[in-house]
């Protein structure tokens, strides 16, 4: 699929976001918009490392049993975690329960809690590139899986200890919380819209 598509609004989107109801009102609500914040930002992040491998609507149906198991994302409560906590949340059926993802995110939380307060919110958006520099894709074939910024931030999270945050993840990252706007340039959530 390229371009844009019409919802069931008849307005354009882009392809991926219709395909379900919980997609559309993702696309046109969240998916590109600035996130800032460290536990927002942190919730992104590990929302993001849990999808890798599977498909987002997995992610996004499960999103409030993320919360809920993981206190909200708050990332100084997340640090105080223990194994029993960690076993847990393997029983959980309300996420996903993957050993190294819940494992990385546990340890996320114990090494961000040692950071000064918007510290992750100025390193991750440290890493936006200049809009003016980016032209609208105009098909999905127009937007990449992985930049120049994604591994750099990526390179940066791992040195400061943070775990399953690979490039390609931290491009989605960059995309769901508006470093980048890759809607569609037809798209009617292109800039926020």
């Amino acid at each position: 699929m390229s371009g844009t598509i019409p919802g069931p609004d008849g307005r354009p989107r882009c392809p991926w976001g219709l395909s379900t109801e919980d997609y559309v009102a993702y696309h046109d609500t969240e998916w590109g918009r600035p996130v800032h914040g460290d536990d927002a930002l942190y919730e992104r992040l590990c929302l993001e490392a849990f999808q890798s491998g599977l498909s987002w609507i997995t992610i996004l149906r499960r999103r409030d049993g993320f919360r809920r198991a993981f206190a909200d994302f708050e990332i100084a409560a997340v640090a105080e975690f223990t194994d029993a906590d960690k076993e847990r949340l393997l029983g959980d059926t309300g996420i996903i329960r993957n050993r190294l993802k819940i494992e990385a995110t546990v340890a996320n939380a114990q090494a961000l809690a040692g950071w000064a307060p918007g510290e992750l919110d100025a390193l991750i958006w440290s890493y936006a590139p200049d809009a003016a520099t980016r032209p609208a894709p105009r098909t999905l074939a127009d937007v990449p899986a992985v930049t120049d910024e994604s591994t750099a931030l990526s390179k940066a999270l791992k040195k400061r200890g943070l775990r399953f945050i690979g490039p390609t993840t931290a491009y989605a990252l960059m995309q769901a919380c508006g470093l980048v706007d890759d809607h569609l340039a037809d798209c009617v959530a292109r800039g926020g819209a």
